[in-house]
């Protein structure tokens, strides 16, 4: 069991890190974690990740109904509907982070893989990142998008840690606030490196080898 006064805190701890690095900026972005319970604490819609107030954060149970707090992200069909796709995932960002936006402006490298497997530790820690075609803030169409792509992709036997929202940002999950940070973190650098120097991407047998010692999901 994990406390709930600990999530809030680490939820506030991931916000203010990222606004300070400038993953976010504004009041753009929010993050999510699913409870011990079967509900969820999000942050507020337009609220500042670099501000947050644990006590603030928008507390909803299991049906999707909220119970205390600031008013929910409206953002929180989406990520119920990644965490109903993906049992493991138990915290889910969203930010407009800059390499990745400005990815989709100039034009991602495969709809299926915004960005080729470059580096090493983006297919270790992040794997396949599918664009999502554009739409609102907000459009609960897009979650029936995302989760049929991580449907998909379980089924492929390659699992989704991440999705590019055109024009918008990444939505990233894992099984903590923390884990999920540094996947955002990954992809966010891996966007940087691909518009400053468009590299090969590894060799199949590179990225075989990344299977057979670490476990990629690529």
């Amino acid at each position: 069991m994990i406390d709930t006064d600990d999530l809030r805190t680490a939820i506030c701890r991931v916000g203010a890190s990222l606004f300070a690095r400038g993953y976010v900026h504004a009041s753009a972005g929010n993050i999510s974690v699913r409870t011990d319970d079967g509900g969820f604490l999000i942050t507020p819609t337009d609220a500042c990740l670099g501000t947050l107030v644990p006590e603030r954060l928008a507390a909803v149970n299991a049906d999707g109904v909220q119970t205390s707090g600031d008013r929910a992200s409206k953002t929180l069909t989406l990520h119920r509907r990644i965490y109903a796709a993906d049992p493991e995932a138990r915290c889910v960002i969203h930010t407009h982070s800059t390499h990745l936006v400005a990815l989709t402006l100039a034009g991602v490298a495969d709809p299926d893989d915004i960005v080729p497997p470059i580096t090493p530790y983006f297919v270790m820690k992040v794997g396949h990142v599918p664009l999502i075609p554009y739409h609102r803030p907000g459009d609960p169409a897009v979650a029936d998008l995302v989760a049929a792509r991580i449907e998909a992709a379980r089924a492929a036997g390659t699992p989704l840690r991440a999705v590019m929202l055109d024009r918008l940002g990444p939505n990233v999950w894992h099984r903590s606030p923390a884990e999920a940070s540094a996947v955002l973190e990954e992809l966010e650098e891996t966007a940087r490196l691909w518009l400053l120097t468009r590299p090969a991407p590894l060799t199949g047998p590179q990225i075989e080898d990344l299977r057979q010692h670490f476990g990629a999901r690529w």
